[in-house]
């Protein structure tokens, strides 16, 4: 038996960690599966499996550190489950999300209301490492996993008419806490939209995993957008409604507080919050004592969006 050294294995050769944690997890799902036919155990929009069944391309690193896992998954905004960072992490798991359907119409062809896995059926996946800046100045690095938007809204064939694209979340106070509390002045469901040439842009994503997984509930599963160059709250959690239309569609924090959430939300360090500075942001890892800050980067370093918006005002499209 061939016994190798450390220094005889190159790089390339050595497993990702988060392979080898997708593997152990699929097969002791498998053998929890078995164990459990036949009493009752329900599979969920996308089993655990069905990542595992398919190539997922490599992302490309972008020379910073990536953010943990634990706090990707434990830090985040999900008004749905509540207004402090940690609910979403604390109720998420109420919300079910088996079995999915994604309703698709409006300007397009070929409308239509299919099964998560029926509508990602043939698209190949990628990790995108992005940065995440949000529009309350923290961000992180996230390895997402998922596909180009376009991909996806060409299968139904968008009409020449259409210019924009409303996202929708689950509405189901029943199960997201925070659409049922008293004191949310938010008129839910959750809507956001894009230019639909912003949706075109090879960099806008659907992410259905995160850190070699699926989604957890409270990251938006089973289906989100990652806009990487926007504040994060345009990066819609949760899906079932996308429609594509002729008009700029209503925002919801844009129609809540126009003058602090404009409909584009870029990342802008020369364009202040009203009660903040955009011009530098809180990195995780990060602590109370040692806060961890950098400077903002215009369009948050994805500078090949800048075409998009070529003679527009800034200032006044925020």
């Amino acid at each position: 038996m061939l016994i190798r050294r450390p220094s005889d294995i190159k790089p390339s050769e050595i497993t990702p960690e988060y392979v080898y944690r997708t593997r152990r997890r699929f097969m002791r799902d498998s053998l929890a599966v078995a164990a459990g036919a036949g009493a009752g155990a329900s599979a969920l929009a996308l089993p655990d499996s069905w990542l595992e069944e398919r190539r997922v391309e490599p992302g490309e690193p972008i020379g910073e550190q990536m953010t943990s896992e634990a706090n990707a998954t434990g830090y985040n905004n999900f008004y749905e489950f509540g207004t402090d960072k940690e609910d979403p992490a604390k109720y998420a798991h109420e919300m079910n999300v088996d079995p999915w359907t994604v309703e698709v119409s409006g300007e397009v062809a070929e409308p239509g209301k299919m099964g998560l896995e029926d509508m990602l059926a043939g698209i190949d996946l990628e990790e995108r490492i992005y940065r995440l800046r949000c529009v309350e100045a923290w961000s992180m690095v996230i390895p997402w996993i998922g596909f180009p938007v376009k991909k996806l809204l060409d299968r139904f064939k968008p009409t020449a008419d259409a210019k924009y694209v409303e996202f929708k979340t689950l509405h189901r106070p029943s199960e997201m806490r925070g659409q049922r509390s008293l004191f949310s002045s938010i008129d839910w469901p959750y809507l956001e939209g894009l230019r639909l040439d912003e949706a075109n842009h090879p960099l806008a994503i659907f992410a259905v995993g995160m850190y070699g997984k699926l989604l957890p509930n409270q990251n938006g599963a089973p289906i989100r957008l990652v806009v990487p160059w926007k504040y994060g709250f345009k990066s819609i959690k949760s899906i079932v409604s996308i429609r594509l239309t002729r008009r700029q569609p209503v925002n919801t924090w844009n129609d809540l507080q126009p003058r602090e959430y404009g409909f584009y939300a870029n990342v802008n360090p020369n364009v202040d919050h009203p009660r903040w500075s955009q011009a530098r942001e809180r990195r995780f890892p990060t602590t109370l004592f040692r806060p961890n800050y950098i400077p903002t980067r215009m369009f948050n370093g994805y500078d090949e969006v800048a075409a998009l918006y070529s003679g527009m005002d800034l200032a006044r499209f925020y």
